[in-house]
């Protein structure tokens, strides 16, 4: 019979414990393997919760079948914990939205508000919203185009102040901080439509295409930051009707939800991420998910109104999340 030597020899297992931790990391292992080929197979994304379309009868068979541990070990620890501060709208603040204008005085408001009139007219005649059907491919479309742009003014406006307050060594009064916060809850839009449905690469380069010659990033960031150097009035001013139109744009949308003329997204449950954003109740459906939306939008306007009618010195009236 053959000897081994003492070091070919595997080392003895201690404690029992010890085997069965090396079992479950096999079988954690064979899992995770498994998951990873059949992704690659199929070439879904490797997303958790992405675009599920659950309904109120999916997650009604859902409940009570997974325990707590198991469901805390799921999600992951501190994911909410470095948002920026934002509302979260009660049933009666989210009832009180309405449709209103500020109608503008002064030439700057008037340049500003034709300005976005404009810009409205010509995107929704060459998005097809103003004509033809609304369907949900259509909407969810227009609000990831929608809300990429959204996304800008806040996010260049704050590095303005910021680089404004540093170049002069002064206090910036608090406006960064709702700059920010706006950016980031415009964000958080584009990422829960993008719950909804993943675009298609042709959209992507369509969205891309229009950013370098219409109006966002690249062309948009840089026209923004030259006139907010040369007038933050002007710019809030414009912003501050660019979400008046939003609160029309997702009043329209909440009336086609309740008309049934979505038939696509009747019962489905808001995704998961926004339902921790907004603190929603866990079977939220799209209605409430829009309504959330639409209550951040008639905010981000009354701020921007409320930033262009005072001096870029003047002390921010609203504190971190109001």
């Amino acid at each position: 019979m053959e000897v081994r030597s003492k070091d070919t020899l595997a080392p003895p297992l201690k404690h029992k414990h010890q085997e069965k931790l090396m079992v479950k990391k096999s079988q954690l292992l064979l899992h995770t393997s498994t998951w990873t080929i059949n992704s690659t197979l199929t070439g879904k994304p490797r997303l958790a919760n992405f675009s599920t379309g659950r309904t109120r009868k999916n997650l009604e068979e859902e409940s009570g079948k997974v325990d707590d541990h198991i469901q805390a070990a799921v999600e992951k620890p501190g994911s909410q914990k470095y948002l920026l501060p934002h509302p979260i709208w009660s049933e009666e603040e989210l009832d009180a939205v309405e449709v209103t204008h500020n109608p503008p005085k002064e030439r700057v408001d008037k340049a500003a508000y034709f300005a976005c009139k404009a810009l409205r007219a010509n995107f929704d005649f060459f998005s097809g919203f103003s004509w033809g059907k609304r369907t949900e491919r259509k909407w969810i479309y227009r609000i990831i185009f929608l809300e990429t742009v959204a996304g800008v003014p806040g996010m260049v406006a704050a590095m303005s102040r910021h680089l404004r307050s540093l170049r002069r060594m002064q206090r910036d009064h608090g406006w960064i901080h709702t700059l920010l916060e706006e950016a980031e809850n415009e964000r958080m839009h584009l990422m829960t439509a993008l719950e909804i449905k993943q675009p298609s690469l042709f959209f992507r380069l369509m969205v891309l295409g229009a950013k370098q010659i219409i109006t966002s990033t690249s062309i948009f960031v840089n026209m923004f930051f030259i006139s907010y150097l040369v007038s933050p009035r002007f710019c809030h001013r414009f912003v501050g009707y660019l979400e008046e139109e939003a609160v029309i744009t997702y009043t329209k949308l909440l009336k086609d939800l309740r008309a049934d003329a979505l038939p696509k997204w009747k019962d489905r449950i808001a995704p998961e991420i926004s339902i921790k954003y907004w603190k929603l109740r866990p079977d939220a459906d799209y209605i409430d998910l829009f309504r959330a939306i639409r209550a951040d939008e008639a905010h981000h306007r009354e701020v921007n109104h409320t930033l262009s009618d005072i001096k870029p010195d003047d002390r921010n009236p609203f504190g971190p999340g109001e």
